[in-house]
């Protein structure tokens, strides 16, 4: 059944404080025994156990809504929170539901179509409206604690707040703080204790910390509302407060890989990814679960360099394919707990199956989705695919640009930059995705565009695009006239993921693939003469782009002309079911070719 509404907890919408719980369960633990023929107590002991998940993004079930079919890899993941709860429960018997912490790292209310539903279709938002899956799925698994992932502010404030009072468990965020008092937005922290007979109780503090990309990704939302310094300052700020609240354990909860880069270059003085920067500066700290990278790390040991002990990191696998464990032996002398050891390892979700508790719970909210998301827009009249839209103009990727070419002149229609021409930039995200020629589903186009990216419209020069394109065809591996051409190798240089690489419509140019980064765009035109450094473009532009995601030059310092909350994948959605048809004839065109000193590589 879904959660009754009335028991909610309230929540503050500003606290500096955290959430504190104190756990009544009483953990068994090794009685002080006596040591043969010494008469010495042995100290006593503790086992604790901390599970940990991360980047859910909405994965309840087992299931590809994009392909209306079970999930399936070739690697044989298996994702969703059913499995997990499968995973938790049997990490529970194993060790005694008194002796075990569950956390999560953050991004989970975006990013399938099940979410999208919740939040925009049926939003949690309106009033009697529905409590939200994944705050159902959650509670009912018994969540501790989840850290605010960058992608729980997508939806805006308001949605994040009614999901947060929907959770029978604190979203904590120690670096999200009010923009005008710099106090914590959301519980920086939360508190257990774990009860041991015979001793004083293992008191175990969990910090989050959040992501400092937010403030340029989800700026729309944030600007002036919330702020979101490092994580090594605010980790450096709350650590020694929960030792000093007599925290034994201090284990963090953080929405931040452990890369050390950042994919916004120096726009902000924050690191992106600074979960193992935390724990090589920060004192105090036993364990950090990572999150945001999408990467799995069963387990990294860093050396604090202050204090010389080893903090241990686990990732688990994003989408719930993994669960991380942390297996904590704590040791009680000189009158106090210490931690002895930790030792991570991750569990995976293919090993087991749904949990029938959370299929029964989530039932009909999946079906509903699923019916939603096969309802038929329109008819094409071939198939668009996007398996080699990385290497070559595809016109699906045309398609994007197109429809957000068309919104862009539509609402500076009547206003000073009517006039000017509109240039439209997309990236090929998925190279799966497929419009199949006839019926067109809200499910073909979704899989299309699978971010929940909106529309902005800057004013961009050509000099400026030009520098844009370049950047970009920075994607390609320098690839010398006359070698082989492997496109399993072609592209990715520098490890930039596909997401990174852009389209851009409305012009004329070649990537010269031989040439060094840099100087690789030739023939670079518009309107069939050679494009003038000083002429004014609007660039239809996804948000993520706009506000320095990628750290693709100009564009986020660029004056902004519009720009709207209504998702892009909604617009193509739109102008497929007006149109009633996808013809390539109405929206394709060759705008780019890679070259080597002059030819074609295709």
């Amino acid at each position: 059944m879904p959660l009754n509404r009335r028991k909610f907890l309230k929540k503050s919408a500003v606290t500096g404080a955290g959430v504190a719980l104190a756990g009544a369960a009483a953990a068994p633990s090794a009685e002080a025994a006596v040591a043969a023929g010494h008469g010495k107590p042995k100290p006593k002991r503790y086992s604790l156990t901390v599970m940990g998940t991360t980047d859910l993004h909405g994965h309840v079930f087992n299931w590809d809504y994009f392909k209306d079919a079970e999930y399936k890899d070739a690697a044989g993941n298996a994702q969703g929170l059913a499995r997990i709860s499968t995973l938790v429960n049997a990490v529970r018997k194993e060790k005694g539901r008194g002796n075990t912490l569950l956390l999560d790292a953050g991004d989970t209310i975006q990013g399938t179509p099940l979410t999208y539903y919740y939040a925009k279709v049926d939003p949690i938002t309106a009033k009697g409206g529905p409590v939200h899956p994944m705050a159902q799925a959650m509670n009912a698994i018994g969540y501790d604690a989840v850290a605010l992932g960058n992608h729980e502010f997508n939806y805006g404030i308001e949605t994040l707040r009614k999901f947060e009072q929907q959770c029978r468990f604190p979203l904590l965020g120690a670096n999200a703080l009010d923009a005008k008092t710099l106090k914590p937005a959301f519980p920086p922290y939360f508190m257990k204790k774990f009860h041991v007979k015979g001793a004083p109780p293992v008191k175990v503090a969990v910090l989050g910390l959040t992501n400092p990309g937010i403030a340029i990704w989800d700026k729309a939302y944030v600007q002036g509302k919330l702020v979101f310094p490092g994580l090594e300052e605010q980790a450096a700020k709350w650590v020694p407060k929960l030792r000093s609240m007599g925290a034994d354990v201090v284990v963090v909860s953080a929405h931040s890989g452990s890369s050390g880069t950042s994919s916004y270059g120096d726009q902000l003085p924050y690191v992106e990814n600074s979960a193992a920067l935390v724990a090589q500066q920060v004192p105090g700290i036993d364990a950090i679960l990572v999150g945001h990278a999408h990467v799995e790390i069963p387990e990294l040991k860093v050396p604090n360099t202050k204090s010389g002990k080893t903090v241990v990191l686990s990732e688990p696998l994003a989408f719930a394919e993994r669960l991380s464990l942390f297996d904590f032996e704590l040791v009680f002398e000189k009158g106090r707990w210490s931690v002895e050891s930790v030792a991570a390892s991750v569990r995976n979700s293919n090993a087991v199956a749904d949990d029938p508790r959370i299929t029964k719970l989530l039932k009909d909210e999946h079906a509903v989705v699923v019916a939603y998301v096969n309802q038929v827009v329109g008819t094409a009249t071939e198939t668009l695919t996007t398996v080699e839209a990385r290497y070559k103009d595809a016109p699906i990727i045309d398609l994007i640009t197109k429809v957000q070419e068309d919104v862009v002149k539509a609402a500076l229609a009547g206003t000073e930059y009517a006039s000017l021409p509109v240039l439209s930039q997309a990236s090929p995200f998925s190279r799966t995705s497929e419009i199949p020629a006839g019926d067109v589903t809200i499910r073909d186009l979704s899989s299309l565009y699978v971010y929940d990216n909106t529309l902005v419209a800057k004013l961009l020069t050509g000099a400026q695009v030009r520098a844009y394109l370049e950047f970009s065809a920075e994607y390609f591996v320098q690839t010398a006239a006359g070698a082989a051409v492997d496109v399993e190798k072609l592209t990715n240089a520098g490890n930039r993921p596909d997401y990174n690489y852009d389209y851009v419509s409305g012009l004329s140019y070649d990537i010269d693939i031989a040439q060094a980064a840099g100087s690789r765009i030739k023939n670079l035109s518009f309107d069939g003469a050679a494009l003038d450094d000083a002429q004014q473009f609007v660039f239809a532009v996804n948000n993520y782009r706009a506000n320095g995601g990628g750290a693709f030059p100009h564009v986020a310092s660029a004056k902004e002309l519009w720009a709207e909350s209504t998702e892009i994948r909604t617009r193509i959605a739109e102008w497929v079911t007006a149109k009633g048809s996808l013809d390539p004839k109405e929206f394709a065109s060759v705008d780019w070719k890679l070259t080597r000193e002059g030819t074609p590589v295709f």
